[in-house]
């Protein structure tokens, strides 16, 4: 049975990780600025157990293209390793045609991509998908009939954001969807103020809650910051956030882009073949689940012993990383053993204060002796010259955590290896 550490598909209600802290730096303009969406992010998350640290650069309608050569937005980039960056576009500019966005949107969006990354390798670029106007944007109905809605302009924006996002493989906060959502459930929750364009405090309010659940891949849902409004209000912008995160994680790239460990194997009789199958890592560590490790992507490993091992897999992508533990079963092995190590008495097992090695009176030679834990790492080495000295090595483990251990004796003519567990 496969058991992974790191859930990709499934975030909302089954992961919770409590006491995270991150550094959030918001690039935008007003939509960002208006009822101060950064800070109230982060009381959002205060009251969900989470610690964040927020600035911002935020001037009015200030464009991707103007963020990407302003000497304050360039600044603040560079003057931490930012775990998020968000990026929001001037509210009306993806909502154009493809041809225009292409032209006006997406070069500087790479270009500010480019240059978080520059930065630190391991920040995340998060794209704060905006929202159409109230009675769509009325300025630029004529000449492009898509945004003379709310819908229409909806549509474009939640089109150029995710193109963003896809390009770019970065994450999307969905909070024009979230919007429509909450809009067509509960219109007399109006999200707009009078310019019909800027967010009311309930609209901050729902695109903070959006970000939350984005960001910490965690419900808003029962936090108790509510800014000003009521528990009621609240309580339901808190479920449309979640909803729309939540039902549709790949469609926003969030955790898609991150390394996920897997693999398959082959049992040819002499070795097992590991095939590699992750996705997004460029680093990999094997524990065999006889002691033995490897950090090639498909090794090939020989057992000693028929039996049942649990074979860890850890990948990276040199920011994050994922496990997977499966359990094989070795039916065959490669080694070619003496026979006369099955006279070897290992004793006692389940282990107590001490684990005694005795070897047969006829056994010459020298051996080596490991005790292990399951994941490969050493925790006592000896070794024993039959012949010369007495035939009995003794191992301390009154101070073993429970769990299981491997004994690995290595000699002139093979290897062999013994399970050992404590309670």
């Amino acid at each position: 049975m496969k058991i992974t550490f790191i859930m990709i598909i499934l975030f909302a209600i089954c992961y919770y990780s409590y006491g995270q802290s991150k550094k959030i730096l918001f690039l935008g303009n007003s939509y960002t600025a208006v009822n101060d969406l950064p800070n109230t992010i982060k009381n959002l998350s205060l009251s969900g157990g989470e610690t964040i640290t927020v600035d911002s650069n935020t001037p009015g309608g200030c464009t991707f293209q103007l963020h990407s050569t302003d000497a304050t937005s360039l600044s603040k980039i560079n003057s931490a390793p930012w775990d998020y960056v968000v990026l929001q576009e001037q509210s009306q500019l993806p909502s154009f045609s493809p041809a225009q966005v292409q032209a006006e949107v997406y070069p500087y969006a790479y270009i500010l991509d480019s240059l978080i990354h520059k930065n630190n390798q391991c920040t995340q670029t998060v794209f704060y998908m905006t929202w159409g106007r109230k009675y769509g944007d009325a300025s630029n109905c004529a000449s492009y009939p898509p945004v003379c809605t709310f819908e229409g302009m909806g549509a474009r924006l939640r089109q150029s954001y995710l193109e963003m996002g896809d390009m770019l493989e970065c994450t999307v906060a969905p909070a024009g969807m979230a919007w429509k959502k909450s809009w067509n459930a509960n219109p007399s929750i109006d999200l707009w103020i009078s310019d019909y364009s800027h967010p009311s405090i309930a609209g901050t309010y729902l695109t903070a809650c959006v970000f939350y659940s984005t960001i910490f891949k965690k419900p808003s849902t029962g936090l108790s910051y509510i800014s000003s409004l009521t528990p009621q209000i609240a309580l339901f912008l808190q479920q449309v956030a979640d909803s729309t995160v939540f039902d549709s994680l790949t469609t926003w790239n969030i955790g898609v882009f991150n390394p996920v460990a897997n693999f398959s194997w082959v049992d040819n009789g002499a070795e097992i073949n590991f095939t590699n199958e992750s996705t997004y890592a460029t680093t990999y560590q094997w524990y065999f689940g006889d002691g033995m490790t490897d950090n090639t992507p498909n090794p090939n490993h020989v057992y000693s012993l028929p039996g049942i091992y649990p074979v860890k897999l850890i990948v990276s992508d040199g920011c994050l990383s994922d496990t997977l533990i499966d359990t094989i079963t070795v039916l065959s092995t490669g080694l070619c053993r003496d026979i006369l190590l099955s006279g070897i008495l290992i004793y006692p097992n389940p282990i107590a204060d001490i684990v005694n090695v005795i070897f047969p009176d006829n056994y010459f030679g020298t051996y080596y002796i490991e005790l292990t834990k399951i994941d490969g790492q050493m925790i006592k080495i000896k070794s024993i010259n039959l012949g010369l000295n007495e035939n009995k090595i003794t191992f301390d483990t009154k101070n073993l955590v429970s769990g299981i251990y491997f004994i690995r004796i290595s000699y002139s003519k093979g290897v062999v290896v013994h399970k050992l567990v404590k309670y």
